[in-house]
C-alpha cells in the first residue's frame, strides 16, 4: 500500500495547535487592545472586558459561576494552587491526610509529596486493571483525619475516566459523620472537550483546566474554586484574580482559552464520534497486523487515547522509527519524556515492568484521518519488523 503522507501528529494529549479561529480572537490583544486590565482608562477596560467575557465562557462550559473561575498559567499551577492553597495555611494533627490515586499526573504527586515535609501523610488509592479507582479501597481510606482529596477526572496516559460524582458523595457522607470539611479536587486537564463537565453535578470543590490541551495557547489555564472555598494564593502582589493569583493577566491567552473552550464544547460530540472511529480502526488493524499487540488504554475511557505495547520491543526505538516516518507520538507521559523509568500509571494498573517500558501512546484529534490511521499501522508494523530482525 502506498501513502502520500508527510507528517502525522497524534500526540494531542501532550499539546494541541492553536486553531486559526482562536488565534484570530487573540491577535488584537497583542497590538491594538494592549492595555493593562487593572488601569482605569478605556483601552485597559477593553482588556478587562475581554477577560471577563472569557471567564463567562469557561464558567458556562463547566456550569459554574464566573466568579468561581481563576485564570492561571496552566494545569500544573492550577493543581498546585488547589492543593497547596488549601493545605498550606493550616495543618493540625487531627486533620493531616491527603488522598490521591496511584495514577495521578506528577503535577499532583509532587506537590503532595512536598507537603509531607510539613507533616501531611499522603495516601495512595489503588486502581483496577482498567485504571479505575477501587470504591471499597477509597471508602476505607477516607478517615476523620482526611483534609484533601485529589482524583483526576480523566487520565492522560490511558484515558480512564473516574466516577468522580460517586467518590465525592462518599466524601460528603464522611464529612457528616466526622463533622469536618474535606476538600475534593479533580484534575480535569484531559477531560475538557472530551466529556461533559458539570461541577455542580460532580460536587467538587476545585477543578483544574489547561488551555493547550484543547487548542488554546500554552501558558494559560484555570482553576474552578467553589464560592464557599478559600485558597491561600501562591503568588503575592497586586491581588489580581480576586486575590487568588497576583500578576498582570495574560490577556491574549485568556481570550484564547475562552474561545477555545467554547469551540471544544460545541464540537464535543463530533470529536467523540470521529476519534472513537479512529481509535477503533487502529486497534482492529494493528491487532490483525501484530497479533501479540497489547492494549493498555481504558475500555470505556477517552475516545482519543490509545496506549499499547509490542512485547519485547521498548517504546523509545518505536517512537524514533515512527519519527523518521513523520509520525509524532509519545511514550507514557510527555511531561516526563527524559525519564527511562516505566510509566507509573501502567505499573499501578498491574502492567509488567518490561511491557510498561515498551508503551506507546497515540492521541488523536478531529484533524486526523482514517488514511493516517492506516499509515500509522503500516509504519508500526515495518518499524517493529526492522527492530526484531
Amino acid at each position: 500500500m502506498t501513502f502520500e503522507i508527510d507528517q502525522v501528529y497524534c500526540d494531542n494529549a501532550a499539546t494541541t495547535p492553536v486553531t486559526p479561529e482562536v488565534l484570530e480572537e487573540m491577535l488584537p490583544f497583542f497590538t491594538e487592545s494592549f492595555g493593562n486590565p487593572s488601569s482605569l482608562y478605556m483601552l485597559s477596560q477593553d482588556s478587562r472586558s475581554a477577560i471577563e467575557f472569557s471567564r463567562d465562557k469557561v464558567a458556562k462550559v463547566i456550569n459554574s459561576n464566573p466568579s468561581e473561575i481563576t485564570f492561571t498559567s496552566g494545569g500544573t499551577e492550577s493543581n498546585n494552587l488547589a492543593m497547596k492553597g488549601v493545605c498550606l495555611p493550616e495543618i493540625t494533627d487531627d486533620q493531616n491526610e491527603i488522598i490521591i490515586s496511584t495514577i495521578e499526573h506528577h503535577a499532583i504527586i509532587h506537590p503532595a509529596e512536598q507537603l509531607k515535609s510539613i507533616g501531611y501523610e499522603v495516601k495512595y488509592c489503588p486502581v483496577d486493571d482498567d485504571g479505575i479507582i477501587k470504591i471499597d479501597d477509597f471508602l476505607n481510606m477516607v478517615t476523620n483525619k482526611t483534609k484533601f482529596v485529589s482524583i483526576m477526572l480523566a487520565n492522560n496516559e490511558i484515558g480512564s475516566v473516574q466516577n468522580i460524582k460517586a467518590l465525592v458523595e462518599i466524601v460528603r457522607e464522611k464529612e457528616k459523620d466526622f463533622n469536618k470539611k474535606i476538600y475534593f479536587h479533580t484534575d480535569a486537564v484531559q477531560a475538557v472537550g472530551k466529556i461533559s463537565i458539570d461541577v455542580k453535578n460532580l460536587g467538587v470543590d476545585l477543578l483544574s483546566i489547561s488551555g493547550h490541551k484543547f487548542n488554546a495557547p500554552k501558558g494559560v489555564g484555570a482553576l474552578y474554586i467553589n464560592e464557599y472555598v478559600t485558597v491561600e494564593p501562591l503568588l503575592d502582589g497586586g491581588g489580581q484574580e480576586r486575590q487568588n493569583r497576583s500578576g498582570t493577566e495574560n490577556v491574549p491567552s485568556i481570550v484564547g482559552i475562552g474561545k477555545a473552550i467554547e469551540i471544544a464544547e460545541s464540537n464535543r460530540e463530533n470529536f467523540y464520534n470521529h476519534t472513537k472511529g479512529l481509535s477503533d480502526r487502529f486497534i482492529d488493524s494493528i491487532s490483525n497486523k501484530i497479533p501479540d499487540f497489547v492494549l493498555h488504554s481504558a475500555e470505556n475511557g477517552l475516545s482519543n487515547i490509545v496506549n499499547f505495547s509490542i512485547p519485547n520491543i521498548q517504546g523509545e526505538p518505536i517512537l524514533i522509527g515512527l519519527d523518521f516516518k513523520g509520525i509524532m507520538a509519545s511514550s507514557g507521559s510527555a511531561c516526563s519524556t527524559a525519564s527511562i523509568e516505566p510509566s507509573h500509571v501502567l505499573l499501578a494498573k498491574g502492567v509488567d515492568e518490561k511491557l510498561a517500558l515498551g508503551s506507546v501512546r497515540l492521541s488523536f484529534s478531529n484533524s486526523n484521518t482514517f488514511e493516517e490511521i492506516d499509515y500509522i499501522v503500516e509504519s508500526i508494523y515495518e518499524v517493529c519488523k526492522d527492530l526484531k530482525s
